[in-house]
């Protein structure tokens, strides 16, 4: 099932996201986290956070082999080496170290279509967290899949890109955000709009 993205004024992508319960259906599990990489490739994503998809639920699915540290010229991002892509579900996750100096890079996000802007954030990070099997883990990520993991950990707190944007920036996105979440904006996904219903 492709999901509609909900898209910026939502107040679901505002919300701190709430743990996935010990009894969550496994069955229906599994297939939320298909659904949920179906919907990511669908819009040409490569992370993908439940709040996206409308339930406030501490899940996003990740796939960063497409952008794995290089950027548009296909030069490298960091010259130091970094881990293999990662195309993995992480539920209930919990940050547990950022480290390094941060570095710039022009993000973007599905539910706010359009709009690109640099955010600096940490190289390496350590995450504890499930998978779709429940089994916990605690692993290192680095480079470009840390960065794509700490934008849809930012989502299960609540926070968007947009919100690392300087005053002047944001002062100059106001509008352009307004109009996203009135539904005056193109993309090649279906949209969700708040008060809207689907697009």
């Amino acid at each position: 099932m492709i999901y509609p993205i909900v898209a910026f004024g939502d107040p679901v992508l505002k919300a701190p996201a709430k743990p996935l319960a010990p009894d969550y259906s496994p069955t229906e599990l599994k297939q939320l986290v298909q659904d949920m990489f179906d919907t990511m490739y669908y819009a040409h994503g490569v992370g993908l956070a439940a709040p996206q998809v409308g339930k406030s639920i501490r899940l996003f699915v990740v796939d960063s082999e497409p952008m794995l540290d290089e950027d548009e010229e296909g030069k490298p991002i960091i010259p130091e080496p970094t881990a293999a892509p990662v195309k993995r579900a992480f539920i209930n996750p919990q940050m547990v170290e950022e480290t390094g100096q941060e570095w710039a890079f022009e993000e973007g996000c599905l539910s706010i279509p359009g709009v690109r802007e640099t955010v600096y954030r940490k190289p390496v990070i350590t995450l504890r967290y499930e998978d779709e099997n429940r089994q916990q883990h605690q692993e290192t990520f680095s480079g470009m899949t840390a960065r794509v993991i700490q934008h849809e950990y930012d989502h299960l707190e609540g926070v968007l890109f947009t919100d690392y944007v300087s005053g002047l920036k944001k002062q100059l996105l106001k509008g352009k955000l307004s109009r996203i979440s009135k539904g005056d904006v193109k993309a090649d996904y279906r949209m969700k709009f708040a008060g809207q219903g689907r697009r």
